[in-house]
Order: C-alpha cells, then sequence, then structure tokens
C-alpha cells in the first residue's frame, strides 16, 4: 500500500472513522445534535478529502477497487446527498419519540456502502459495498418502530433485497466459473480470447442474467419493482429520499461501469433484454401513478419511470451516453431530493403527509414549501427551465443519437402520461383549504430549510445555465470505457 493509495482510500477512511466515533458518541452521550454535528463533520472530512484524492491520475487500489475522475465525482455526489438526508433527518426525528442518534451511524455506514460500490472493479468489493448498504437499510426502512407501516417496509425489503443478493451471487459464480476472473477489467479480454472456442462462454449469458435480475431489484425496475410502493411509504421520508437518490445513484454508476468495461459483449442480448425492461418500466412506473392518492407512492412510481429513462443513455452509444447519465442523475438527485424534504417538513409528529389531502391548500398555508414542492414536481416532469428538463433532453439527445427511436418515442410518450399525476399534486397544493382542519404544520427547522433552499437554487441554476456542470461531467466520464 503506497501513499498515493491512502490518499485515494482517505474518504473511505474518513467515513469509517467517523461511523464510529459517531456510534461511540451515542453510547455515552445521547444528544441528538451532537449526533448530527459529528456527520456532518465526517461528511465534510470526506468531501474535502476527495481534493487530493481527485488531483491523482486514475489508479487501481489493490485489484478491488479504482479511483478515477468518474468514482470522484460520484463520491461527491452520494455525500452531497448524504448530507442533505442529515439535515433533513434531523428535523424530522426531532418531532418523533425515537432514538435518534442512531439514525447517523446507520446513514453513514450507508453512505460507505455506496461509496464502496462506485469504486468497485471486482465482484467482491461490488457485493461488500452493496450489503454494507443494505444492511443498514433494513434498519433505516423500519426505524420508525412505532409505526406499523414502516416496520412491514423494512421486513419486505429485508426479505426481497436478501433474495436478490441469492441471484447476485449465482450470477457472479456462473461469471467466475467461466472465465475464471472477478474483476471487471480482464472480463472483456477473456470473452474475446474464449469467443474461438465453441462453448467457452457460454455461462457467461445466464450469469449475466441473473446479475440483471439482483440489479433489477435494486434499482426498482419492472418487473422487479413490487418492493417499491410499499417500502416508499412505510420508510420515513428521509429514508425514502436516500434509498431513492443515493442508493440507486451508487448502483446505477456501478452498472454503467461494469458494462462499459464488457466492451463488445455488449451487442449480447442482455441489452435486448436492457431494452424491453427500459420499455416496460417507463410505461409501467407512470400508468401505475395515474390513480395514485399517497404522494410517496406516486413519487415511487415516478422513480421506477425515471430508471426507465436512465436506460436509454446507458443504452446508447457515443459520447453523449455517459454523460447523459450523470447529468440526469444529479438533477434526479436534487429533484428527489427536494419532493421528499417537503414531504419530510410538513409530516408532523404522527404520521407522514402521505395523501394528496395533506397539502391542499398549502400554498395558502406555507408558499415557500409549496413553491419548492411544484418546482421538484416540474422538474420529474420534465419543466423547462429545470434540472429535470435538461436532463430528460440530454437523454433524449442520447437516444436519438444512437438511433434507439422505440425508447426515444416511449420517453416522449411516458413524460406526457407522468405530467397528469405531477399536476394532480400541484393543483391540490394550489386549491382553496378545505372546511375540514387542515393538518397542523410545524415550524420548518432550520437546518432542514437551508438545505432545501440550497437545493431549490440548484435546481434553477442548472436548468438555466448547465454549462459548468455539464464540462465538470464530460471530464469525470472522460476515461469511462
Amino acid at each position: 500500500m503506497t501513499h498515493p493509495d491512502l490518499v485515494a482510500l482517505l474518504p473511505l477512511v474518513i467515513l469509517s472513522g467517523g461511523t464510529v466515533v459517531v456510534l461511540l458518541a451515542a453510547a455515552f452521550v445521547r444528544r441528538h445534535g451532537l449526533a448530527l454535528a459529528l456527520t456532518l463533520m465526517t461528511l465534510a472530512g470526506a468531501a474535502l478529502a476527495l481534493i487530493p484524492a481527485g488531483a491523482l491520475p486514475p489508479r487501481p487500489i489493490t485489484t478491488l477497487l479504482v479511483l478515477d475522475g468518474y468514482a470522484v465525482y460520484y463520491l461527491a455526489l452520494l455525500i452531497a446527498a448524504a448530507f442533505a438526508v442529515a439535515l433533513l433527518g434531523h428535523g424530522y426525528l426531532a418531532r418523533r419519540n425515537e432514538q435518534r442518534e442512531e439514525f447517523y451511524v446507520l446513514l453513514l455506514t450507508a453512505t460507505l456502502g455506496s461509496a464502496v460500490l462506485v469504486m468497485s472493479s471486482h465482484f467482491a468489493s461490488f457485493f461488500l459495498g452493496l450489503e454494507i448498504l443494505s444492511v443498514s437499510l433494513y434498519g433505516l426502512v423500519a426505524y420508525s418502530r412505532e409505526r406499523e407501516r414502516s416496520v412491514e417496509a423494512g421486513i419486505k425489503y429485508l426479505v426481497l433485497a436478501g433474495a436478490s443478493s441469492a441471484f447476485l451471487l449465482f450470477g457472479m459464480a456462473l461469471v467466475y466459473t467461466s472465465l475464471g476472473s472477478l474483476a471487471f477489467g480482464p472480463m472483456s479480454a477473456l470473452l474475446a480470447s474464449n469467443a474461438a472456442r465453441p462453448g467457452a462462454n457460454a455461462l457467461v449469458l445466464p450469469g449475466l442474467a441473473l446479475i440483471v435480475v439482483g440489479v433489477g431489484f435494486k434499482l426498482a425496475l419492472v418487473p422487479f419493482h413490487m418492493w417499491t410502493p410499499d417500502v416508499y411509504e412505510g420508510a420515513p421520508a428521509p429514508v425514502t429520499a436516500f434509498l431513492a437518490t443515493v442508493s440507486k445513484g451508487a448502483m446505477f454508476a456501478l452498472l454503467l461501469r461494469y458494462f462499459r468495461g464488457l466492451g463488445d459483449y455488449g451487442s449480447t442480448p442482455i441489452l435486448a433484454a436492457f431494452t424491453l425492461i427500459a420499455i416496460a418500466s417507463m410505461l409501467a412506473g407512470n400508468l401505475l401513478a395515474l390513480l395514485q392518492r399517497n404522494v410517496k407512492r406516486i413519487l415511487a412510481y415516478s422513480s421506477i419511470g425515471h430508471l426507465g429513462y436512465l436506460l436509454i443513455a446507458f443504452l446508447a452509444v457515443g459520447d453523449l451516453a455517459a454523460g447523459a447519465v450523470t447529468f440526469y442523475l444529479t438533477a434526479y438527485f436534487i429533484t428527489t431530493l427536494i419532493a421528499f424534504g417537503v414531504v419530510s417538513v410538513v409530516s408532523d409528529g404522527e404520521e407522514e403527509a402521505d395523501d394528496i389531502d395533506d397539502y391542499r391548500g398549502l400554498y395558502w398555508r406555507r408558499p415557500w414549501l409549496a413553491v419548492l414542492m411544484t418546482a421538484a414536481l416540474f422538474s420529474l416532469a420534465g419543466i423547462p427551465l429545470t434540472a429535470g428538463f435538461l436532463g430528460k433532453y440530454y437523454v433524449l439527445a442520447a437516444g436519438v443519437q444512437s438511433s434507439l427511436w422505440i425508447l426515444a418515442l416511449v420517453l416522449v410518450v411516458s413524460s406526457v402520461i407522468g405530467l397528469f399525476y405531477y399536476l394532480r399534486v400541484v393543483v391540490a397544493m394550489v386549491s382553496a383549504p378545505s372546511e375540514a382542519p387542515a393538518r397542523a404544520l410545524a415550524r420548518v427547522p432550520v437546518a432542514g430549510g437551508l438545505a432545501l433552499a440550497v437545493l431549490a437554487v440548484l435546481i434553477v441554476w442548472f436548468g438555466v445555465y448547465p454549462g459548468p456542470l455539464i464540462h465538470v461531467i464530460r471530464s469525470a466520464v472522460a476515461g469511462l470505457s
């Protein structure tokens, strides 16, 4: 282990050490504010450690991890999202009778697992990072022990995530049996060298198919999406924000790195399967959301559609593809954090603000919260002047460049369908308050309000002036195979 290797690993070391510090502090001093402060310091320290790490040339760290511009960008994105979730979670937990400090331990551990995922260059580190993330999410999803839906959601996620991990392991075993390697880098060369021998790669295709099943569950792609609305509804709102952004973003970043590394093997039936999954996810996600009245379930089905949009750029070839995925994920992170941040703030100390009626007349009671929610919904719908519009345009351009005409058409049609259920929530917010007593709105926490304000600036800034961000993204993905 050389000095540059230690510098490259420093973000992971800080996340690991910070998790232990928060755990020890919670064991001896039960102070919510202290746990938040230590968590924010850990995340800030990990972000600062990316500066010297990013200055290094791309380098492998043993055979398990790799640090390059792609990994550094996604590490920064995941850490920033976790920082926002910690701020939102502080105000959310302050209104509830929960053991608050352990929330931050699980949050940091899940962020560490996500960081390992985006740096993975080997199936062993892939699975290790995934399990660190998943085990933390089991506790986070079921964190509100007094809410039956939260515990139910945690059990569902535990059982189904365990089953998906079994598919992943079996798929990895088949690929290893055929190729004799678990490292991403040599796989393309091994596939090419075995191509001349009949049957040499016979187990690779079923192995990749099983891996796709496991990854499809983690990303909530159709037909592996059935857990999503129940878990989104049952989990605490800040946890749902983390699950929809950091968890899925880390998995998609690894998926892009892995399949890009396979090179010409991308012409196999696996990509045809991804095409069908993308079409099904875009249509099913938007159609199933049409008649929902629960806002968190609406956002859950919406996320299924958005992951289908992302698959268009994933399937595309050319210079736009990887950049389109990364820009779209960035816009999606910001937008989703705002949406679930508003849900966190509107929710009271007992039940979450789930029903559309809970938002009726919000423009008259809390105008700025309603404006933020409207901006997030418009961004998800792809309305101009928002980051979501440019993200969707970028994905569409990548699809058209690669002549993925059917996928591009489905994107346009499903986006039009999605306008209906996004506007349902907006119409409810601008409607006159009902005669029934409205849900009492607690005072907006300073930390959560600050996080929402910064995210609101970003959603408009990247929608109006995306040039600097696009330049950074292009530099980050330039070395991706």
